[in-house]
């Protein structure tokens, strides 16, 4: 029997991606709200940074759900909004 010889290209950054968008996906199905906690700890953006430049948007007013003092957010939408806000920058 001839060895077989195989060769595999790889783009690194195509995989890497790949990874982030099914990360994403599992992250976005698994959450239907997301508080100001959960966002800052997604984000790795601070309370004080989310408040000045992402939750006074009136997009993310507009997906807000506000019980007493709580804030929640729809978790898909704020996501969506979160990237269309951070690609204006």
């Amino acid at each position: 029997m001839l060895p077989a010889k195989i060769e595999l290209q790889l783009d690194k950054k195509q995989i890497q991606q790949h990874i982030e968008k099914q990360l994403d996906e599992s992250i976005q199905a698994q959450l239907w709200l997301v508080s100001v906690e959960r966002l800052a700890q997604l984000t790795d953006m601070s309370k004080r940074w989310l408040e000045d430049e992402i939750l006074n948007d009136p997009r993310m007013r507009a997906i807000e759900r506000k019980k007493n003092r709580k804030r929640w957010y729809l978790a898909q939408q704020a996501f969506e909004v979160i990237t269309e806000i951070t690609s204006e920058w």
